[in-house]
């Protein structure tokens, strides 16, 4: 037997709302929008008549009439195993949403290609589709982002590698100066022969923590030829410290520019016997679930990245709003130190 479908329940609209309220349609609307053209009483009937009958306002109807789309974009060039695999992504976004969670916009999440992003993406961030972008964990490759705040608001997390054509909005911590005093911890505890496992060399992450290991090293009359690159990921981690272990078998310290990288490192010293730290200690970077969920509890050097993503929340709703904005907000980090250091 074909049962019939079930039926649909309409959505209250402005005019039911205006019924209720004994107002006119026009009256609604201002409320709906935070007119300030309507009296205090009047909006309390009108707010109450909402409740009541549970109206939603017509968010594509209200955007034609703003013209605005009530979304905001987050780019980030990297792949899905990456994205969904770093806690720093996870945090990063918490704090977004908290950052937003006062206002209408909702959050669109676009994965665009390391090395070659796609027309299609281009296409949706410059179409209209979105008023703003925020972009994260981006590479010197990504030359297209640096020209979107020709089109729209664009909020970077981490300093942009290329500067566009106009001011570019930023929300980081000095990651420079951030990595000479996760180096010069290792230091202070009597390690001479520091390797760092570092970041990508196209990502300004990558390349400024290394420059801060170095400059401490230098400063400190060490040598700076201990060095491997990885990705930020756990499995590059490994990789880079089975190379340091065969290229610098006496090395006593290495300074990772990423938790999940220094688990990895953490792991493979285990698997040959080093014990950590006593025979070589460890520090990583970023304070995430990471650092407290491996074998040994990792010193880190922390980065409030729950916190940058909303501040790059606050940062893209006062341009919306065409208030003035500081175009760059550095962040403060510090130590935490565990048993790995």
């Amino acid at each position: 037997m074909t049962m019939p479908p079930p039926s649909r329940r309409l959505a209250p609209t402005l005019e039911a709302v205006a019924a209720e309220a004994g107002v006119s349609r026009s009256t609604v609307s201002r409320v709906v929008n935070g007119s300030s053209k309507v009296r205090a009483d009047v909006v309390d009937i009108v707010q109450a008549a909402i409740e009541r009958l549970n109206y939603v306002p017509n968010r594509a109807a209200r955007s034609l009439a703003n013209s605005q789309t009530m979304a905001i974009a987050l780019v980030i060039p990297e792949d899905t195993g990456r994205f969904f695999g770093d806690p720093y992504f996870a945090a990063i976004v918490q704090g977004l949403a908290r950052g937003l969670e006062p206002s209408d916009y909702v959050l669109n999440l676009q994965l665009a290609s390391q090395s070659n992003p796609s027309r299609k993406t281009v296409r949706y961030l410059t179409g209209g589709n979105v008023d703003g972008a925020f972009v994260v964990s981006h590479h010197s490759g990504d030359n297209f982002l640096a020209d979107l705040g020709t089109s729209l608001p664009v909020v970077f997390g981490g300093r942009p590698l290329t500067r566009g054509d106009t001011p570019s909005y930023f929300v980081d911590v000095d990651n420079d100066d951030a990595a000479a005093m996760g180096t010069q911890f290792l230091i202070d505890r009597g390690r001479t022969r520091i390797a760092t496992i570092a970041g990508p060399p196209d990502m300004p992450a990558g390349i400024d923590r290394t420059a801060g290991w170095m400059r401490a090293l230098e400063r400190a009359g060490l040598g700076r030829d201990r060095i491997v690159h990885g990705d930020f990921s756990q499995a590059s981690g490994a990789r880079g410290m089975r190379e340091l272990l065969a290229r610098h078998p006496d090395l006593d310290a290495v300074f990772v520019a990423s938790d999940l990288m220094a688990t990895g490192a953490i792991s493979v010293l285990l698997e040959n016997g080093v014990r950590v730290p006593e025979d070589v200690a460890v520090v990583g970077f970023d304070d995430s679930p990471a650092a407290t969920t491996g074998v040994i509890p990792l010193t880190t050097v922390h980065q409030p990245s729950e916190s940058q993503g909303k501040k790059m929340a606050e940062m893209m709703l006062a341009l919306l709003r065409g208030e003035p904005v500081e175009p760059e907000c550095i962040m403060p980090t510090h130590m935490v130190v565990r048993a790995s250091a």
